[in-house]
């Protein structure tokens, strides 16, 4: 593990265009605290490829304060922000990120990091501030202006991650940059016209927190947002999906505290965001790992290295550093997982959404999009409404959909129906047109609303309720309610006592109600 996170640290603070020493601060905090407070036993707690460009991106959006001090400032933002969640158990935050949207973000993210290495790869300078898009167009404007040796170098270093790949067990990212290193002191490779990473500070784990005013910290904690989504959504999934593989059960809260604290220790230390990224963590799952002593043994051989081995990686080729890069995200860019989804039928928008958002949007605002994509998405699904017709199977007391059972018998002067979705505020005034429209159209005088997806209402849906039984009394009909659950029943008893509050008026299971139906 530690050979992998070496070489992905030197390479994230790339991507957060920070010096190393804070990549490296943030790996061995991130590791010690999760150590400590975590219960994965495969997570690895380390700077991320995602949270370190999410994080550069948020940083350039805090005009008037310098790049570092912004995103240390996001770092200890995100921390206390992840910690107040904890606290106010609030795990199922992400839930808010679906997968499909995750895995649009993670693809779309890949292809803007590997294009924003490009230029290292070619010895190219573009100008500066370009999105993705523009700059691969003005790559290609000026292929023929690459440097040669510096191809070269990348393209030597692209094919021993490869062959190396042959044996897992080997950290064939940090072999090729320690050749790389000896390649470029045997034979000169920086008087050749490759540049190099330079001096490489070492990391001081001097407690600093930026002195912002109130407003900055108001437009830091704003911006911190859509890093702590990131954070806990790209970390719930890869500790829970490695979990279920074990067979262990985690606590969303509790692995909130653990990153919250990771986040804030690494922003007081000036450390950049952490995270369990997917990468690393199957990393962990892959090499054999059996409990979160794992990544102590890594974080105390990281330090071990940057204590013996720092000063050599100033000689270290920026395009060897930009395909570790690549190397490290080269999984991220196989679309199978988004033909899984595509080919389900299921989310389609939201998978392509996320990417186009991404790529047009930058990585904030389109991971911003993204999210609200997924709530907009749920929300028009949930406020459809969708009502299914109920009839009996002869000779059971089962009722199922019309038309999918047409052996199935109407009760006789009923028309009962069950929305699709609980009932809330979005819905519930077109589910109760819709009913009242389709007894109308049916000629039958009693309705039977079957409630067995909504275990509770909020106050519209519940006034909806109260009338449609006013509507349909008015018009000589009434309104049955099936499968009604407790909460419900309290609140219609203590609301409509002599209404559908009634006792006779509300029943546990359809067949009851469709029997009750037969009885007037």
């Amino acid at each position: 593990m530690a050979g992998l996170l070496l070489p992905e640290g030197v390479a994230y603070a790339g991507l957060a265009k920070l010096p190393v020493a804070h990549a490296f601060i943030a790996a061995l905090v991130g590791l010690a605290v999760y150590a400590l407070l975590g219960r994965s036993r495969d997570a690895i707690v380390a700077p991320t490829s995602s949270s370190a460009s999410l994080a550069a991106a948020a940083a350039a959006g805090l005009t008037g304060i310098a790049h570092a001090e912004a995103l240390l400032a996001l770092t200890f933002a995100a921390g206390v922000v992840l910690l107040l969640l904890a606290a106010a158990r609030q795990g199922q935050l992400s839930a808010f990120v679906s997968r499909p949207v995750l895995r649009g973000f993670a693809f779309a993210l890949a292809i803007t990091i590997v294009i924003k290495q490009l230029p290292d790869v070619l010895g190219l300078r573009p100008p500066p501030g370009l999105d993705a898009p523009r700059l691969l167009v003005w790559l290609l404007g000026h292929l023929s202006e690459g440097h040669a040796l510096s191809v070269l170098v990348a393209v030597a270093t692209g094919a021993l991650i490869a062959l190396l790949r042959r044996w897992p067990t080997l950290p064939g990212s940090l072999i090729a940059l320690v050749a790389a290193i000896v390649a470029t002191r045997l034979l000169g490779l920086q008087a050749g016209g490759v540049e190099v990473v330079g001096a490489v500070a070492a990391p001081t784990f001097a407690p600093h927190l930026p002195t912002l005013d109130r407003d900055a910290w108001l437009r830091v904690a704003e911006l911190a947002v859509g890093l702590v989504v990131l954070l806990f959504a790209e970390s719930w999934g890869s500790m829970r999906s490695l979990a279920l593989l074990r067979g262990d059960t985690l606590d969303a809260n509790r692995e909130l505290l653990a990153l919250g604290a990771a986040n804030l220790a690494s922003g007081l230390l000036q450390g950049m965001p952490v995270g369990a990224g997917f990468s690393a963590s199957v990393a962990n799952h892959g090499a054999g790992a059996q409990s979160r002593r794992a990544g102590v043994i890594a974080c105390i051989v990281v330090a071990l290295a940057i204590a013996l081995a720092l000063p050599a990686l100033q000689w270290l080729p920026r395009p060897v550093l930009a395909v570790a890069v690549i190397a490290a995200l080269w999984h991220a860019l196989s679309p199978r997982p988004l033909l899984a989804t595509w080919h389900l039928g299921r989310d389609r928008l939201l998978v392509v959404g996320a990417v186009i958002a991404v790529l047009a949007l930058g990585l904030l605002h389109g991971m911003l999009a993204s999210v609200a994509l997924s709530i907009v998405e749920a929300l028009r699904r949930f406020s459809q409404p969708v009502l299914h017709e109920l009839a009996a199977l002869p000779g059971t007391r089962n009722f199922v959909a019309l038309p999918d059972h047409p052996e199935a018998e109407p009760v006789p002067g009923a028309l009962i129906l069950r929305p699709q979705e609980p009932l809330f505020f979005a819905s519930a005034e077109r589910v109760m047109a819709e009913a009242a429209a389709r007894l109308a159209a049916s000629g039958a005088a009693t309705l039977v609303l079957s409630l067995e997806e909504s275990s509770d209402v909020d106050s519209t849906a519940f006034e909806c309720l109260l009338e449609l039984d006013l509507r349909l009394a008015a018009r000589g009909q009434r309104l049955l309610l099936a499968r009604v659950k407790e909460p419900l029943r309290a609140l219609l008893r203590a609301n409509a006592p002599h209404g559908l509050g009634r006792e006779e008026r509300q029943f546990w299971s359809v067949a009851d109600a469709a029997a009750a139906v037969a009885q007037a």
